[in-house]
């Protein structure tokens, strides 16, 4: 009998627990679990102060029942900190895999058992992600993962049905399940060997990419990364931090230069990051003409504190060579601009990979 967790990390999110717990404990649990794996339900609190611990408490922990463990890790460690704290509690030792769940998303009944069978098909796939649509507009991709995500050679990240802000109406035109570049951290199933393997999130990313990254990561490592569209969940999207926030784009500029860094050769990080830096200038520049001075600030804060701060972190990791640079194979790493290309009016997935 195989193990599988979900866990839910949560942060001030007390509204959506009671919107989105019950019917996660429903469909993952019981009948609903896949043939031949236990499955429990886990929320990891990250210091919340808004009374989501007491409502977990009252609700789901009393003598006997054991739907949900609650885990209290006293503090705000962010999405990656949060999560590797989690998953090294004693209360989840012993699992199989770990279905890493934003607290903000519908899930549907026996939404588990493609992703696991996707495990099961091939010992490789160290992640599998379910299709994600919109919880407002349900007949519409979601944003953050859609049917799976990519990367082009400038590091800008798009998904199978999402290509910057334009996202496309489910339609069935993206149901097979296929290899991807990244798996979206809202709804990520991830193996516990090889989250172990590779140290889990990298915690200097704190919030933002850091599921990219940790994809990448396996795909330098020789594991690769798939979607499973027969399975299918809603996510809300913003729940923590909302795409208005200077906050979030700060996040994303500094995180995205942080990937490429570890990723990436030095001599060809050094070729992207000069394209980079023009169009960043750019964009920060746009910015300010509109108006909008906090986030053009926040693209010029991101490229400083990576030099300033995030790049020294990285050059103390070790062992980042070990599995060397090699780019991951064509049909899940765009080698041209997906920017070009959406400039060009080519704003659909398709057939471009």
């Amino acid at each position: 009998m195989e193990r599988l967790a979900v866990v839910i990390l949560n942060w001030n999110g007390e509204g959506f627990l009671r919107r989105f717990l019950p019917g996660v404990v429903e469909c993952s649990t019981g009948a609903w679990a896949p043939e031949g794996c236990e499955v429990s339900v886990a929320v990891a609190d990250n210091g919340s102060t808004d009374g989501s611990v007491d409502w977990l408490t009252e609700t789901y922990v009393s003598p006997g029942d054991s739907r949900v463990v609650v885990l209290t890790l006293g503090q705000n460690y962010g999405f990656t900190g949060g999560y590797n704290r989690a998953l090294e509690a004693p209360e989840l030792a012993g699992y199989d895999y770990y279905l890493l769940l934003n607290s903000d998303v519908e899930v549907t009944a026996g939404w588990l058992g493609p992703l696991v069978e996707a495990m099961r098909s091939d010992g490789s796939i160290g992640a599998a992600m379910p299709k994600m649509r919109g919880y407002e507009r349900r007949e519409y991709f979601e944003y953050a993962g859609a049917a799976g995500g990519f990367i082009d050679i400038l590091g800008y990240p798009f998904c199978r049905g999402r290509i910057f802000g334009t996202v496309e109406r489910d339609e069935g035109q993206y149901d097979t399940s296929r290899e991807i570049f990244w798996a979206s951290g809202a709804a990520m199933l991830v193996r516990a060997s090889v989250w172990r393997r590779l140290g889990g999130l990298d915690e200097a990313f704190f919030a933002h990419m850091e599921e990219i990254d940790l994809c990448w990561r396996m795909w330098r490592h020789g594991y690769r990364v798939v979607v499973a569209p027969r399975a299918a969940v809603y996510h809300v999207g913003g729940g923590a931090l909302p795409a208005s926030s200077p906050r979030k784009t700060y996040l994303n500029f500094r995180n995205n230069l942080a990937m490429l860094y570890k990723n990436l050769s030095r001599g060809r990080f050094a070729g992207v990051y000069g394209v980079r830096l023009g169009i960043d200038l750019l964009q920060a520049f746009g910015y300010f003409l509109m108006g909008r001075f906090a986030f053009g600030a926040a693209i010029l804060r991101g490229h400083r504190d990576f030099w300033l701060r995030m790049r020294r972190k990285l050059d103390r990791q070790a062992g980042q060579a070990e599995y060397g640079f090699r780019l991951p194979p064509k049909r899940v790493f765009y080698r041209g601009s997906i920017a070009a290309r959406y400039l060009c009016g080519r704003r659909q997935f398709g057939e471009m990979m």
